[in-house]
């Protein structure tokens, strides 16, 4: 990969914006790997993993976690889906169907990780966090770096047809790279520049690249279910997560209204439909409550903060 990926920000109010008006992230600082050998090894109950429904980058995690049957292997604490000044908070500072106490520290915001990891930490507090108990510091926190992770690193440890499951198959690799590189740049990342736009030239600029890509991607997606060649990887992952949310959020409260997906993209519409109704991973780790009223929240773009009923259903059956 040519492009970095980076997380959803823990206070998204102070996001940082270049002079243009554009939307700007911040690159992830953790980026530890788990391998044989190595500090961080292979141990089931050893890593613990800090994620939001609401986030995509971090549900990225959720479902490659549960494709490989690593849920016996690396538990998950959920945070509230809204944020605050302190950043994310857990289920019992700030309650919210879904959302979890800290059951290692006890910590009252993913902040409190981060300092436990480095007291002298000055980055922003995002997720996921892929943590190791045993050293009791962050693996790694960027979730294209720890969908990789748990693609290969513990399939020593996995039952058969879990461990032989690859989503970042070596003959596909330069096909994924590809068609992730401008995925992320235009869509993933795309919504965000979108909505954050401090301008109109600015969102104007981001926006109809979004929508060339959608239309780019509907044409790939003819008649197929997935893809890249005919079998599911990681770039129907990392796709899924911004299309799930598109119209129950991107197309209002980030203003990429130029069409949705149920009514604009039935190629995409199919695609994403068999993998939530038909591959569990998918459809589990969607929860549509946690998504809306994080992404409607943010007082400073919605500041009734109210979160609209609509679209019903949120996602159509097959």
């Amino acid at each position: 990969m040519t492009s970095r990926d980076v997380e959803e920000q823990s206070d998204v109010a102070k996001l940082k914006r270049e002079a243009d008006g554009s939307f700007k992230r911040q690159a992830s600082t953790f980026r530890n790997f788990i391998e044989k050998g190595g500090k961080f090894e292979p141990e089931k109950g050893r890593y613990h993993l800090y994620v939001s429904y609401g986030c995509p980058w971090a549900t990225r995690t959720l479902i490659v976690r549960k494709l490989k049957g690593l849920e016996d292997v690396i538990d998950v604490t959920v945070v509230s889906p809204r944020t605050s000044p302190d950043g994310w908070a857990f289920g019992d500072v700030d309650p919210f169907p879904g959302a979890d106490a800290d059951p290692l520290y006890g910590a009252q915001h993913i902040k409190d990780i981060y300092f436990r990891a480095d007291p002298n930490f000055r980055g922003r507090f995002t997720v996921p966090v892929l943590w190791d108990k045993k050293t009791e510091t962050i693996v790694n926190n960027e979730s294209s770096e720890i969908i990789r992770i748990f693609n290969t690193a513990f399939n020593g440890i996995l039952s058969k047809d879990k461990g032989s499951l690859d989503l970042y198959p070596t003959d596909l690799r330069a096909q994924i790279d590809e068609l992730n590189e401008w995925v992320y740049e235009t869509v993933n990342n795309g919504v965000y520049r979108a909505g954050f736009a401090a301008s109109q030239q600015a969102y104007e600029a981001a926006v109809y690249p979004l929508f060339e890509s959608l239309d780019r991607l509907e044409k790939i997606l003819q008649s197929k279910d997935y893809l890249v060649g005919d079998r599911l990887t990681e770039a129907d992952v990392r796709l899924f997560v911004t299309i799930i949310r598109f119209d129950v959020a991107y197309h209002g409260i980030f203003k990429c209204n130029i069409r949705d997906i149920r009514n604009g993209y039935p190629a995409i519409h199919l695609w994403l439909r068999k993998l939530y109704w038909n591959i569990p991973a998918f459809k589990e780790t969607c929860k549509f409550d946690h998504i809306k009223v994080g992404y409607y929240a943010h007082d400073f773009i919605n500041p009734a903060k109210i979160v609209p009923v609509g679209p019903l259903p949120n996602i159509l059956p097959l």
